[in-house]
């Protein structure tokens, strides 16, 4: 017998630290290769380990909720294949030389199969690649082994190779059978635009029922509007919508306690850090500038039309972030990092995207944004959102930004003044957009209207660049199809 004391690992750059969130196995657990046995919040994300060994859970070295150096022990695993065996119930003891056969099931009367030979090797006590008993439909089978079904034959060729199982009882073979039934007509039947009955399957493509889980919707409680009766994406995020408002206009009572205390760590200990760094290390220089960006709903309008972005999220942010990434290429000193010897400019684009999860802020990027063409932009704004709010984010994802947006109109806010994320000397805020008397060639009209606004470190970008470069985003809002130039 062999034990393997796992160390937490250093699962990004620079990592030194990891929060133990919640244990996927316990004592006497069998564990396999690549089976992730552990979820550990690093800094900003929430990160699930793999097991790298095979073997039996022996101990658990640290509880959920601790935090843990790198390079700690966080588990103990017995790799003795013995012990494997011995981790799990051992199967009823067969006769020798003779197969545990499943309950038989009657063949179509359609179906055909020629006898297996009767001198087909019996099956081995001990079940293959150590899987253990498994009952029929469930479990692994042997890669390397294919037998043919057997059926009843006249001749017997099989009796003294099988144990007897009596055959299903009628009234669970009726119950299947009306399950099935079941399940089929309801398939077949059409299905009208209302929520789904109880017990009735909803008719939802796959990544229909991904977006519904990532958003936290109920697909039963979704009106479906579909052509045959299906949710659609438009229906889910219409039924996400509505939850987020109900929500928000609930007052939770208040609280018994007196005063509730929060540990500084995780998440929010990073945050801290990483706000009093930029702020007191970067002289912040702040600009605004109100747009008109009724031309840019309308544009937004017409790609939710076409063919090219069906299934694809189209919002300001995408705009504004392709803005962005246009008015880097004509003023390159705001995608640079400061260092106390050189200003690094970088000549690709990072793009990060400042998002509120409910384990707090994280910026994750999008890499080489400026080799995206626009529904490709779309594509990568929507998985990053999601996986963000799932918590899945990865430490390699928030690395490497350039330049940062952030979009505080989701939340109603006008404007405001962003801190820098470290290590860039960019970041965009997008305010909401809404409708407000804007004069147009002498007359007051009713427009959508914007304000953008920019945080830089004055360091490296000067008021003048700071202000033409907040302009070339601004003209893009304004009028979208310069982006065809």
């Amino acid at each position: 017998m062999s034990e393997i004391r796992f160390p937490l690992p250093d699962v990004g750059e620079g990592l030194t630290e990891a929060e133990i969130v919640q244990w996927r196995v316990s004592p006497g657990d069998r564990i396999a290769l690549d089976q992730v046995f552990v979820e550990i919040e690093t800094a900003k994300s929430l990160v699930e380990l793999p097991s790298a060994f095979e073997g039996v859970v022996a101990e658990l070295l640290v509880e959920e909720g601790a935090t843990v150096d790198v390079g700690t022990p966080i588990l103990v695993i017995q790799t003795d294949a013995s012990n494997v065996a011995d981790a799990s119930p051992a199967p009823a003891a067969a006769p020798a030389g003779a197969e545990v056969a499943a309950p038989a099931v009657p063949a179509p009367a359609t179906s055909v199969e020629p006898a297996a030979s009767a001198t087909s090797a019996p099956a081995s006590a001990e079940a293959p690649d150590g899987g253990g008993a498994v009952l029929v439909g469930h479990g692994s089978q042997a890669p390397a082994r294919s037998r043919r079904r057997r059926h009843p034959s006249p001749g017997g060729a099989h009796e003294s190779l099988a144990v007897p199982a009596p055959a299903p009882a009628p009234a669970a073979a009726s119950a299947a059978t009306s399950a099935v039934a079941s399940a089929v007509a309801a398939a077949n039947a059409p299905t009208a635009p209302q929520l789904s009955a109880p017990g009735v399957p909803v008719i939802a493509k796959p990544p229909i029922r991904k977006l519904a889980k990532d958003l936290g919707v109920d697909l039963s409680r979704v009106t479906p509007t579909g052509p045959i009766g299906d949710v659609t994406r438009d229906d889910v995020i219409r039924e996400a919508t509505q939850a987020s408002v109900f929500r928000n206009i609930q007052t939770p009572d208040q609280p018994t306690d007196r005063e509730t205390r929060i540990p500084v760590k995780g998440v929010r200990k990073a945050i801290a850090n990483a706000m009093v760094q930029s702020a007191f290390s970067a002289p912040h220089v702040s600009v605004f500038v109100d747009v008109d960006a009724s031309r840019t709903m309308e544009y937004i309008k017409r790609l939710k039309a076409s063919p090219d972005y069906a299934g694809v999220k189209v919002s300001p942010l995408l705009i504004m972030a392709k803005a962005i990434i246009w008015a880097v290429r004509r003023n390159p000193t705001v995608n640079a990092q400061w260092t106390d010897e050189e200003i690094v400019v970088k000549h690709f684009v990072n793009l990060g995207i400042a998002a509120a999860t409910p384990r707090g802020l994280i910026v994750p990027n999008v890499k080489e944004a400026q080799a995206m063409s626009l529904v490709e932009l779309a594509t990568a704004l929507e998985q990053l959102t999601l996986t963000a709010r799932e918590g899945k984010t990865q430490p390699a994802e928030m690395q490497g930004g350039t330049i940062t947006v952030t979009n505080i109109g989701v939340f109603g806010m006008d404007t405001g003044t962003p801190i820098l994320n470290p290590g860039e000397v960019g970041i965009v805020a997008l305010g909401t957009i809404k409708q407000k008397p804007w004069v147009v060639d002498g007359e007051v009209r009713p427009r959508f209207v914007t304000t953008i606004g920019g945080s830089f470190d004055h360091r490296v970008v000067d008021g003048d660049v700071a202000s033409r470069f907040l302009a070339d985003v601004a003209s893009i809002i304004e009028e979208p199809a310069l982006l065809l130039e």
